[in-house]
């Protein structure tokens, strides 16, 4: 069976940027792609560098694919099922068969807990920016709107408090019957103006233009919704091969993005950081150059 350089699991922004420095290496790598990219569902980026108009999320991805595979990258259509160690290299085992490689770069990233609301509805509600999964990438754009957060606890204040930042028509809506807020997230809530409203929230639907629900105190109406339910960080691969984890399933790693498997590295939203795509690259590229140098001790690199 060949032996590759390096394996990348996903091709978000962290995997298709580690391909990129990778081929461009003169490395051998796969890049596994299951096709379920946090960044895909982006209707339009309008903080990421170099692109003042914004730029789509599958859009973005393909111009990433492209220049990866303009370097010899070989994308593949699957699903990685398990990782392992074998001996000093590693066994990658998919829905279409089994490879090896001398290194493994986990790009897999999370899956956000999503309100309990149809999967066309939400996916219309996305695309007109009804729908918001990150104040960090487009708060700006809900300057001065109206906006409704989805959530509770300590994690449901801090983003509704962020997001205050923006505009001063900020609603917290409980997930479920009754809010869970202890007295301090209760003043920080107060001393912002922003409203708190109980739950449970459902009945979700466009009208009038606005994302609108049914809440204890009635139907409301938002210019966007922002679900702050958190997410599922998409780590199992790793842990089950042995890799420490924060108790959220974040993989720890080193300044160098090296898990605590040698050979094994993560970068992106699998790891603990800030979500955002520049950061998820910047990742990678570390990772990707200690990769090329961690191979390079093992066996000169030479042309």
């Amino acid at each position: 069976m060949e032996t590759d350089d390096c394996i990348i699991i996903g091709a978000g922004p962290a995997g298709l940027t580690a391909a990129i420095y990778l081929a461009r290496f003169h490395l051998s790598i796969r890049l596994f792609d299951c096709g379920s990219s946090r960044a895909a569902t982006i209707p339009c980026t309008h903080n990421h560098a170099g692109y003042p108009d914004g730029i789509a999320g599958k859009d973005l991805l393909a111009l990433m694919l492209a220049q990866a595979e303009r370097y010899g990258a070989r994308r593949e259509a699957v699903e990685v099922t398990a990782l392992a160690r074998d001996g000093d290299d590693f066994g990658v085992r998919t829905d279409h068969g089994e490879w090896r490689a001398r290194t493994v770069l986990l790009a897999t990233g999370v899956v956000n807990h999503r309100p309990d609301m149809d999967a066309a509805l939400h996916d219309r509600a996305l695309a007109a920016g009804l729908l918001r999964y990150c104040p960090i990438c487009d708060g700006y754009e809900v300057t001065d709107k109206r906006v409704g957060v989805v959530g509770t606890g300590d994690h449901g204040m801090r983003e509704a408090l962020f997001l205050r930042g923006y505009t001063r028509d900020v609603t917290l809506v409980s997930p479920a019957a009754v809010h869970d807020l202890d007295d301090a997230c209760a003043r920080a809530l107060d001393a912002a103006g922003i409203a708190r409203v109980e739950g449970p929230c459902g009945g979700f639907a466009i009208e009038d233009g606005r994302l609108a629900l049914d809440t204890a105190a009635g139907r409301m109406a938002f210019d966007s919704v922002y679900p702050a339910l958190g997410s599922r960080i998409r780590s199992e691969l790793a842990v089950a091969a042995g890799a420490r984890a924060t108790a959220e399933g974040c993989l720890e790693v080193d300044d160098h993005q090296r898990t605590s498997i040698p050979g094994l590295f993560a970068a992106g939203d699998v790891v603990k950081g800030l979500d955002q795509i520049s950061h998820a690259m910047g990742e990678a590229g570390v990772a990707a150059t200690t990769i090329r140098n961690t191979l390079a001790d093992r066996a000169p690199l030479r042309r």
